[in-house]
């Protein structure tokens, strides 16, 4: 199923990501634990790409084993940074040959080495190329795209972000997922502006629970964040707790997707990380509000 068309039931909805093991010896370990979240019957679900595709077949193949096993629609990612035309080409071909009917177009992480090197021969600079790519292949796929809320780290200011994002809507991006954020005004005002640039596509809020203090830093890390004083206060109180930022980092992510939902956001997004137990409580929190 594309996802498209849960989009247009303008039902409430909630989705997990998940990642693959980076090596064989793990496949098993994770295998069983995205199945753990499919049992939960998501709306979809989405299985990240390896930097520099390392995990390419191991995306496919939790992809294609929860597709086929649980019948929960699945949105796999791909990533173009450095590739060849025939290298991506090929891996198209592979999701095709998969059943998949849904991708999410991502440039993909520069790594320290690829930051350092020549890109003069890069086939691919940027994620909208990829979005071409996948438009032009003619397998019909439902396109993802990825947004900021906070403005990407390589753009000037947020202007030029939204412009830029605005170009690979219009290549072929089908929706959008933002980078996790933990201030819902500030993707409230985000909605705003990409709204008032003409962006109309479906736009998934991205939220990630921060169940340990060592999850702070890297999500800072990673997506730049503005981290709240609420939030802060709730790392300072709990953060040498286990068990109670756990249960607190639940509560504040539960807190952002309820708040999404009454101000008129219906499909929402959780970064789950490979954590059963996270989603089923989050999703349990949920119950009566999305049915």
């Amino acid at each position: 199923m594309k996802l498209t068309e849960i989009f247009r039931r303008g039902e409430l909805s909630l989705s997990f990501e998940v990642f693959p093991p980076k090596t064989t010896s793990a496949f098993d370990s994770v295998k069983n634990a995205t199945e753990e979240i499919a049992r939960l019957r998501p709306s979809f679900m989405s299985v990240t790409y390896g930097a520099g595709g390392g995990t390419s077949r191991f995306t496919l193949d939790i992809a294609r084993n929860i597709k086929q096993r649980y019948d929960v629609p699945m949105l796999a990612h791909l990533t173009c940074v450095s590739s060849t035309r025939e290298t991506v080409r090929a891996r198209i071909d592979d999701m095709i040959a998969a059943g998949i009917e849904n991708v999410m177009a991502l440039r993909g992480d520069l790594t320290p080495e690829l930051e350092a090197g020549d890109r003069s021969g890069w086939a691919y600079h940027h994620a909208v190329e990829l979005v071409r790519e996948l438009k032009q292949s003619g397998a019909g796929f439902c396109i993802g795209g990825a947004c900021y809320p906070e403005i990407h780290p390589e753009s000037v200011d947020q202007h030029e972000d939204i412009l830029h994002l605005k170009e690979k809507v219009d290549a072929g991006c089908d929706f959008l997922t933002t980078q996790m954020f933990f201030d819902n005004n500030l993707f409230y005002n985000f909605m705003y502006k990409i709204r008032e640039a003409g962006i109309t596509v479906p736009v998934l809020p991205g939220i990630m629970p921060i169940t340990n203090a060592k999850q702070v830093e890297r999500a800072i890390h990673l997506s730049g964040s503005f981290m709240p004083q609420r939030f802060k206060a709730l790392v300072d109180k709990f953060g040498n707790n286990p068990a109670a930022m756990k249960q607190a980092g639940i509560a504040y992510a539960t807190d952002q997707i309820i708040d999404l939902y009454a101000n008129g956001i219906r499909n929402v997004h959780v970064y789950s990380m490979n954590k059963p137990d996270v989603a089923a409580a989050i999703q349990a929190n949920l119950s009566d509000i999305i049915g």
